[in-house]
């Protein structure tokens, strides 16, 4: 990228009344050129914040789910005109802060979407991690990185950055409306040949933090596992999966993607 590209943070956000004044405060301004917030159906003051605070506001009737609220999110970007979409949650647990060093690999086209890993540097579970969280993050993350072939510290952040190629090649839109779809889009990133590296984030793990519980974690372990079988079975040849397709040759080829409008 030689001109500056157009940065837009997407946050996904439900019940985040407390923290988003703290998040959206620690944004780098300088870089930033818009922020949009998806609020799910939350039953706080979330929407009235953001809109308080001016933010470019879409709010959904119902809680539908985080993937479903990923879909919004990215939908709106890709609209707005951004080169560079930078997902940063508002419930403070990442560093809004380094949202440069989130985007430098992009800028610098030595990737096509980073991952702000909590796996590299200080230790999560010093951080507030509970250590069965900690347990099945690692092993997810081997048996990804197994499968994908790609030796990365750990797949399961809420601190991603993403071209616009990307966003608009993958087909979003087949997605779990679900926790799921953070795998699921990596699934088709690594399907479509994308670049994906990561950085170091540190993470922040208190009350306000949004956190699945040990039930959900366990049902998102089993569905990525479920998800893996999948992808080595489109690698194999042994079923067309239209989830890994890439949406690039349809839109060459004139037709726009079926999507559900939220």
């Amino acid at each position: 990228m030689t001109a500056k590209p157009k940065v837009v943070v997407v946050m996904p956000a439900y019940n985040a009344a407390k923290t988003l004044h703290m998040t959206y405060a620690d944004l780098p301004r300088e870089l930033v050129d818009l922020v949009i917030l998806v609020d799910d159906g939350s039953s706080d003051e979330t929407a009235q914040i953001a809109r308080d605070m001016g933010l470019e506001l879409f709010v959904h009737n119902r809680n539908y789910g985080y993937g479903a609220n990923q879909k919004t999110c990215y939908r709106e970007a890709l609209k707005a005109g951004a080169d560079i979409v930078v997902m940063v949650h508002p419930d403070y647990q990442y560093d809004p802060t380094l949202l440069p060093e989130i985007v430098r690999p992009i800028q610098e086209d030595r990737a096509d979407a980073v991952l702000g890993s909590r796996l590299m540097g200080t230790s999560p579970m010093k951080q507030g991690m509970p250590w069965w969280k900690y347990v099945s993050n690692r092993f997810l993350t081997w048996a990804e990185n197994v499968t994908f072939g790609l030796k990365l510290s750990e797949y399961h952040t809420g601190y991603r950055a993403f071209r616009r190629e990307v966003l608009e090649s993958v087909n979003l839109e087949t997605n779990s409306d679900k926790f799921i779809f953070d795998q699921e889009i990596m699934a088709q990133m690594v399907a479509l040949g994308m670049r994906i590296t990561e950085v170091p984030v540190p993470t922040r793990y208190f009350a306000q933090a949004s956190s699945a519980s040990f039930f959900q974690s366990t049902i998102y372990g089993f569905s990525i596992l479920l998800l893996l079988a999948k992808y080595l079975m489109y690698r194999w040849g042994w079923g067309y999966h239209r989830q890994f397709d890439s949406l690039q040759r349809r839109y060459h080829a004139g037709a726009e993607p079926a999507g559900r409008k939220i």
